[in-house]
């Protein structure tokens, strides 16, 4: 039951996301609205804290992944997609975990440990 949750939340971190970034991309102009939000001491805060949990989720992904070259790939898409990429590596991890909550958080490091 908690795993069918977590991928349920998970699920619906990558949908809100997905709207979230189409949004952004659509409506938005990059390059002002990011020059607007780094000129606000709030805005910088919240690019620090924001990429404080990318580099800890990241720091967890490394973990995980068995291939330096996949874990590089997902960081990268991290740095650039943030949330949304979290969002699409738990949900993947919980499907592959197929409801070990070990595996789920230590990937292939779940079988060192037995």
């Amino acid at each position: 039951m908690q795993m069918q949750v977590a991928k349920i939340i998970s699920a619906l971190g990558l949908l809100a996301m997905t709207a979230g970034l189409i949004y952004g991309f659509t409506a938005g102009d990059f390059g002002a609205d990011g020059a607007e939000l780094l000129k606000n001491p709030w805005g910088i805060v919240s690019m620090v804290d924001l990429y404080t949990g990318f580099i800890l989720f990241s720091a967890w992904i490394v973990y995980r992944e068995q291939s330096l070259g996949r874990a590089i790939v997902w960081v990268v898409l991290m740095m650039v997609l943030g949330f949304f990429t979290a969002s699409l590596y738990t949900l993947l991890a919980l499907f592959a975990s197929k409801g070990d909550w070990g595996t789920f958080w230590m990937g292939a490091r779940a079988s060192e440990q037995d």
